[in-house]
């Protein structure tokens, strides 16, 4: 297959003259004449394509969607590339991605909503939904000796949404911990997986480092997100979130008459991209807040606009602006650079990032700019100084410096700055 003439083939930009060919939940974007309005320069927005062709042409990834809007207004919408190197499938922009860890700031938006109508409290212990996190034990070296101590505060809430626990983060704690336990078993459900690891020690006090907690964490606060509302984590996010945003292409299992939209995953063999699998998948019944979710940009570009405007869209409020203003704080101090090759500069708030000083992090991102990525190089980011929405899905490894390269070249169309409020 000529994998460079499929790709050119395939490169579709999405404006509004294409509405009427995508369902109604697509974003239209504005004519060229009126980004202007919006403060966004029309010869710059091409850059943003560049990032996507580039890695295109060098093979490292098939295909890409990428969403951009300000002020509410979408000012970049392409796909590009193929959904699929093996057949040659045009990658459009309703394309499905595995969403990965790009799920947890929907776990977190969850959770707060359940603080807010004041099921759930920050600072509760998560034994009060589950009793069997009471007598938790944290890992020691004492003497080339692992012990396990009483630690000096239970896990609360509010270390869970900000790494913060020591749960089943790859540390001494998780080692005294079977391996074949800290990850979901064909057939679990969220409450069969939260109590198995119920046991595990801790890898330190809790409060007092950032450490990430790929799935425990975050797959414990989607079981207590079941225990406070009474409903299963998948029923709550699709009757208070999902469809009040008309989310109607997220899911935690692709359905059937769906699948032929999914975009496939692929890594650099040599010089070739060749198809893969996902180096991890869930099955029915599971549904995992920490990386279960399946998306579109669209879907997910509805999620940030809801996140831009205060917690509302289209007149339907998730969120007060005070919780989102809490969500997207920096809860961390300076714990977070250095994990995950973040930066100095950077900080954390619930399951997001948040850039705190941008010049230390070297980022055209503004200061309390806040969002985050999955495992398979999908990202969503927030800059609600500038008015700013983006959304990058792709389905491939390594796609930390082409987010990073997306960043800037969506700053860089900017062409005027909004003063701060």
């Amino acid at each position: 297959m000529n994998f460079s003439r499929f790709a050119a083939a395939a490169s579709v930009c999405f404006c509004c003259c294409w509405a009427s060919l995508v369902r109604a939940q697509q974003p239209v974007s504005v004519a060229v004449d009126d980004l202007s309005k919006v403060g966004v320069a029309a010869e710059r927005l091409p850059r943003i394509s560049d990032v996507v062709r580039r890695r295109i042409q060098d093979r490292e990834i098939a295909g890409a969607v990428t969403l951009v809007s300000r002020h509410g207004k979408v000012v970049h919408y392409e796909a590009q590339g193929v959904l699929d190197v093996e057949n040659g499938r045009p990658m459009t922009p309703d394309a499905l991605f595995h969403m990965a860890s790009t799920t947890k700031p929907v776990t977190a938006v969850a959770v707060v909503m359940l603080v807010e109508e004041g099921k759930v409290r920050l600072t509760d212990p998560v034994s009060r939904f589950i009793p069997e996190f009471k007598d938790k034990k944290v890992a020691v070296e004492r003497d080339g000796r692992v012990e396990l101590v009483a630690p000096k505060r239970e896990v609360q809430v509010l270390d869970l949404l900000t790494h913060t626990s020591g749960l089943l983060s790859g540390g001494l704690g998780q080692k005294q911990f079977p391996a074949d336990s800290t990850f979901p078993r064909k057939g679990d459900t969220l409450a069969d997986y939260v109590n198995r690891i119920a046991p595990a020690p801790l890898d330190f006090e809790p409060g007092t480092k950032w450490s990430y907690s790929p799935f425990g964490g975050i797959d414990t606060l989607a079981r207590i997100v079941e225990i406070a509302s009474g409903e299963s984590f998948d029923a709550f996010l699709r009757r208070r979130l999902f469809e009040p945003l008309g989310m109607n292409d997220t899911f935690f299992h692709t359905p059937a008459d769906k699948e032929s939209r999914l975009a496939s995953f692929h890594s650099r063999k040599g010089k070739e991209l060749k198809k893969g699998d996902y180096s991890f998948g869930f099955v029915e019944p599971y549904t995992s807040g920490a990386a279960g979710l399946i998306s579109t940009a669209a879907d997910f570009h509805r999620f940030g606009l809801m996140l831009a405007n205060g917690g509302e869209l289209d007149g339907k409020r998730i969120l007060s602006p005070r919780g989102v203003a809490v969500l997207s704080a920096n809860h961390v101090g300076d714990k977070f650079p250095g994990n995950l090759g973040r930066p100095e500069g950077m900080g954390f708030g619930f399951a997001m990032e948040v850039v705190v000083d941008p010049i230390r992090a070297a980022t055209f991102r503004s200061a309390g700019s806040y969002g985050w990525d999955g495992a398979f190089g999908t990202q969503i980011w927030v800059d609600p100084s500038q008015g700013i929405v983006a959304v990058f899905m792709i389905q491939g490894s390594n796609a930390r410096q082409m987010q990073n390269d997306f960043g800037t070249a969506v700053m860089q169309a900017v062409a005027e700055l909004d003063r701060p409020r």
